[in-house]
């Protein structure tokens, strides 16, 4: 296995905007012995309610989609600063990740994003707002490099509305009214916004299961393919759901939950994203 550590600010030349913005990669190492393989690519987000990046939901998830066939990224992003910091440094992230498809023996046109929490309502702006006047105007023409092909989105948040999370809210809106109305992404979906995979817990207490619920009914609206899938036990931040990832031994109870990963893979290769013999 291969890594590096990007800062990404730097190496689009741009004038750093949070303490975030670096890109952790991780790529497979080569099979000699066989014929080279592209892989699709997954950029790993995190959550923390944009307060900080949960560390249970980066490398140990990257590692595990790098050994089902995809060459990982994980986003440490700017926390405790509003829109757009943290969105322009995940839309330079998937434009790195572009630019160097040939570098990491990537499919770059399998890009995908899997969000968590707070990491998820930024995996949802990737999915519908790249374009904004704001990500133009600081990545020019590069923009289109930052389109994301799909998303897989677990527990959420989506709304800035009546079941919002409010930290997440307050941070990433920064109080705006007006931000609030921009950033909720069941108001953002259309039929451009890329495939995406859900998943929430009916008791999840942090970020209420309206969330997904709300972004689905926006997918199935805008005829935008998606998979919506809620189990009925689990707390809020379960991540991968087994031992790598418990905070307690009372988390072990949850474990069916973790066949979520498995879901998302087959969804994800059904889509496309697999791996494949150069030719």
């Amino acid at each position: 296995m291969f890594t590096e550590k990007i800062d990404l600010y730097k190496y689009f030349g741009v004038e750093r905007m949070g303490g975030g913005g670096y890109l952790n990669v991780y790529v497979p190492s080569l099979i000699t012995e066989i014929k080279p393989k592209i892989r699709p690519a997954m950029l790993i987000i995190a959550g923390g309610a944009y307060t900080g990046i949960s560390q249970r939901e980066t490398e140990v998830v990257a590692i595990k989609y790098m050994a089902n066939g995809f060459t990982s990224f994980t986003l440490d992003y700017s926390v405790n600063i509003p829109y757009p910091t943290p969105l322009i440094e995940a839309c330079m992230a998937v434009a790195y990740i572009r630019q160097n498809a040939k570098k990491f023996n990537i499919d770059a046109e399998h890009v995908a994003a899997t969000g968590f929490s707070a990491g998820g309502h930024l995996a949802a702006m990737l999915s519908n707002l790249y374009y904004e006047k704001e990500i133009v105007c600081f990545l020019g023409d590069k923009v289109e490099l930052a389109r994301i092909n799909a998303a897989v989105l677990s527990y959420p948040v989506i709304t800035m509305g009546r079941y919002a999370h409010a930290t997440t809210r307050d941070i990433i809106t920064g109080g705006s009214e007006q931000l609030a109305e921009l950033l909720s992404m069941e108001k953002r979906v259309t039929v451009n916004t890329p495939p995406t995979f859900i998943w929430h817990t009916v008791n999840d207490d942090c970020v209420p299961t309206e969330n997904s619920m709300l972004y689905a009914e926006a997918c199935r609206k805008a005829g935008v393919p998606f998979a919506l899938h809620i189990f009925e036990r689990g707390k809020h931040g379960l991540s991968l759901c087994n031992e790598e990832t418990d905070k307690t031994d009372e988390d072990m109870q949850f474990y069916d939950v973790g066949k979520w990963f498995g879901l998302a893979l087959d969804w994800l290769k059904f889509h496309g994203f697999c791996v494949r013999t150069v030719s």
